[in-house]
Parts: C-alpha cells; structure tokens; sequence
C-alpha cells in the first residue's frame, strides 16, 4: 500500500486533514494535544505501529492482580485502573487468578521480580477473614507501594478502597420495604469475606429499623458468587417464603430469577430481585436487573491516584476510602404481596 493511501485512511479515521497526519507522524509542532491524540488513536484502531520516536516512554510498570474475569464486574474495574494508569504514564500488567491456575502470592512474586512500581489487588485474599496477612505486610515492609480493592485488614499498612457495603444493602431492602415487602431475604458468597460480613451487619441494621424485624438469620443464605451459586441461595429462601431477595453480585441476581422460574413464580410479579454491582449488560437481562451500582470508576481513580501517590514518594497510609453505592430501578422489583385482600 502506498504512504498516500494510509495518510488519507489514517486521515479519514481521526477525522483530520492528510498534512495533520503528516505533521503528527514527522512530531512536528502546531498540532493541538487531542488533535495528536485522534491521529495516535486511528493509528492504533487500524494496525499500524507507532512511529519509534513518538512510542512514550513508559513511567514504569504497576502490577493489577484481579480475581477470575467470569463475572463482568472484574474486566470492567480492570479496564477503568488500566485507563487511569495509561493515561499517568504507566503501564498495566494484567494477572488473573483462575481456578487451579497461579495463585495470588506466586503473581505478586513475578511482579515483584519484573519490578514493578506498584500493585493493586482487586479482591484477593486480603478480602479473606481467613487468610494469612503477612504475604501483604512484607510487601509494605519492603517499601513497595500496594493499594487493596475491596477488603479490609487492619493488620496491613496499606490504603483500601471499598464500596460501602453496608449502604448497599440497606438501599436494597429500603426499596422493596416501600414496595411493600417484608419477608425479604440476602444472598451472599461465603461469610469469611470482609464484603459479606459488612453486607449482613447492613441487613440486619435495615430490617431492625425498617421492619422491626430482630431474628433474621434464617433469611440468610450463603453459596457461591455465581449464577448457581445465586440460584441455590434464592431457593433456600423462597422455601422460607421470601417475596424479595437481596443479592451480593448481578450474577447472584440472576441466578435467583432462574431459581423463582424453576418454581414457577413469575419476577417481578410474585418475587422481586436486587442484584449488586451494575455490570455491564445487565441492563439488558429479562427482565432488566434492579441493583446497587458499585461507582467503579471513582474507585479506580482513587485506588490509581492514591499508589501513584505513594510511588512518588509520598509514605504509606492505613486508610480506607469508601464510596457511596447507588440503587438504579429497572424491572426485576414490584410491589409486594397485599396483606389481608
């Protein structure tokens, strides 16, 4: 193919004249930054390489160790902290933990080996009640900066970020308590993650003040995070005659509709369901999931901005920044069952 050819496809894909392409590809002056970023893009969008003398110079490498990629809500992060380190300077180093694959400590090791900059974990075993810490602490204690999503130890010296769990819940059961429901039940993974313990506190809270209801134990149910792991929790509690379930993740969510149609009752017109996350595409389930939006990306900022801090210098801090969940209504919540017809 001929240079003219790919300046004018190059042109025609950025939307700018075939002299701007020629000025940006030669790194010369008298182009505007998002003018230079357009060309770059197109570049890219079509398979071409970089010109050498224009390929950044990468600030370092930051490690993101990330639970498997099954449930949406995990790329979505990834791809938000990606962005916000490309957009610093640095470059991503993806490590995804799969069932029987590597574990957490053997990536952290490989990173540490590539030197990299910093790590964020994204709920790893520092999430885990019953984990060991100490894999963290020599982390902190070799100087590297770490920041941890969606956990919390007060053993490590390490900023956390977390969305707040307790509110989620409690946003959840208030809205199908204005529905009016009132045997509602929670569906979470297993009670050793800091998440779920955080949930069932805002459980019980809500459904104390809201419904007065003291003894909520048997309207908890443990499985897996999954679809199945969803369906099976769901089917506990509609043998304990729940009209509203509450869910840990949208796949959870899902998995309770499923349970509901197994046992032939339609959602939302006999039981309502509220997942957790907003994930993407789950707008678009039947009927469209009811849930609690984590604000992945104001967390991601945070979790990148605050190691960016401690990269640069400045000294590690034991805090956690906790962000404010939000219930987005769609069609898998309706009224509750009228009392005395």
């Amino acid at each position: 193919m001929n240079g003219h050819a790919r300046l004018a496809d190059i042109a025609a894909q950025a939307g700018v004249s075939e002299a701007t392409v020629s000025r940006v590809l030669n790194g010369k002056p008298g182009v505007s930054a998002s003018t230079r970023q357009a060309v770059m893009t197109a570049l890219d969008l079509m398979g071409y390489e970089r010109p050498p003398r224009l390929r950044q110079r990468s600030n370092g490498l930051v490690g993101l160790v990330t639970p498997e990629l099954d449930n949406p809500i995990f790329p979505a992060f990834a791809q938000a902290i990606e962005k916000a380190l490309t957009q610093h300077g640095y470059t991503p180093v993806l490590c995804t933990q799969l069932p029987g694959g590597a574990p957490e400590d053997e990536f952290t090791e490989l990173l540490v080996d590539r030197g990299v900059s910093g790590i964020v974990f994204m709920s790893g075993l520092h999430a885990d009640t019953t984990a060991r810490m100490d894999r963290y602490t020599r982390l902190v204690d070799r100087g590297l900066p770490i920041v941890l999503v969606d956990g919390y130890s007060e053993h490590i010296d390490a900023p956390f970020i977390s969305p707040d769990d307790r509110m989620a819940v409690r946003l959840s059961v208030q809205h199908l308590v204005d529905l009016g429901h009132e045997r509602i039940g929670l569906a979470l993974g297993p009670r050793r993650f800091v998440p779920v313990i955080r949930k069932i506190e805002g459980f019980k809270q809500a459904m104390a003040q809201l419904l007065g209801a003291a003894d909520v134990d048997d309207l908890i149910a443990h499985s897996l995070f999954s679809v199945e792991g969803g369906q099976a929790a769901a089917a506990q509690l509609l043998t304990r005659g729940c009209t509203g379930i509450v869910c840990a993740s949208d796949l959870m969510a899902l998995g309770a509709i499923r349970a509901c149609r197994e046992k032939g009752l339609s959602v939302p017109g006999e039981v309502s369901v509220v997942g957790f996350d907003d994930s993407p595409l789950i707008a678009f389930t039947d009927p469209p999931l009811t849930t609690v939006r984590k604000p992945i990306g104001a967390m991601a900022s945070a979790a990148v901005q605050t190691l960016l801090e401690e990269v640069s210098g400045a000294p590690a801090k034991h805090v956690e920044l906790i962000f404010q969940p939000e219930l987005v209504v769609r069609g898998s919540t309706g009224s509750g069952p009228l009392v005395n017809r």
